[in-house]
């Protein structure tokens, strides 16, 4: 096992430029599908998860402008719909919000997950009730998440186990939902990623307030 030995007496000085959270990062991302706009993404860390969300949205239709080494200009107003194949999420882990966000936006998703068929312990299974509670018939078939909507409806859900990838991708799928969503035992203890992704989705919420009936 590695340790990291620190030997003090030393004053500490000079700066460390601290990059965006990578869990927060991973989410918002995806987010910027449901704006069908401009988003501009600040601090983003540097790392390959984000790279790869990047690269999924260009492949999806968005366009993608570089500002500057931490900034990113996404314009998701002609993404289309289609599904997402496993050679795009074999490498991503938090593929899984691609759903909640292609759900809410076009009322239907097809992600394939990392792993394929094999999900052992069914880890999206809270991710499948809350879709299903705001109106969505959630079908795995082929290692593929097949989610479809004629509309989608606010509700109150309650997570039977805390799960932040289940709460954020439930956030997801309800910010263009018609009527008030209510997330009961949310992972809101983990309060820097999901205010970060909830103070964002709020802005969506108002940007389309009045705008869009989402029928």
């Amino acid at each position: 096992m590695e340790n990291f030995v620190i030997k003090g007496g030393r004053e500490l000085f000079g700066k460390v430029n601290i990059s965006g959270a990578k869990n927060a990062a991973v989410a918002i991302i995806p987010a910027a599908i449901l704006a069908g706009d401009k988003v501009r993404i600040e601090n983003i860390p540097q790392i390959s998860d984000v790279q790869l969300i990047i690269e999924i949205l260009d492949d999806l239709g968005a366009k993608v402008k570089l500002i500057n080494s931490d900034t990113i200009e996404i314009d998701t107003s002609n993404i289309t719909y289609q599904s997402v194949p496993y050679e795009m999420t074999s490498h991503f882990r938090a593929s899984y919000y691609l759903i909640g966000a292609m759900l809410g936006r076009f009322r239907k998703a097809e992600v394939a997950l990392p792993g394929g068929c094999n999900f052992g312990v069914r880890p999206i299974d809270l991710h499948v009730k809350g879709f299903n509670m705001l109106g969505a018939d959630v079908d795995i078939i082929d290692g593929m998440v097949v989610a479809k909507a004629d509309k989608l409806i606010g509700a109150s859900i309650y997570m039977d186990t805390v799960s932040v990838g289940a709460t954020i991708n439930v956030m997801l799928a309800a910010v263009l939902a018609r009527g008030l969503t209510i997330i009961e035992n949310a992972a809101k203890e983990y309060a820097k990623a999901i205010w970060e992704r909830e103070g964002y989705e709020v802005k969506l919420v108002s940007k389309n307030e009045g705008g869009n009936k989402n029928d």
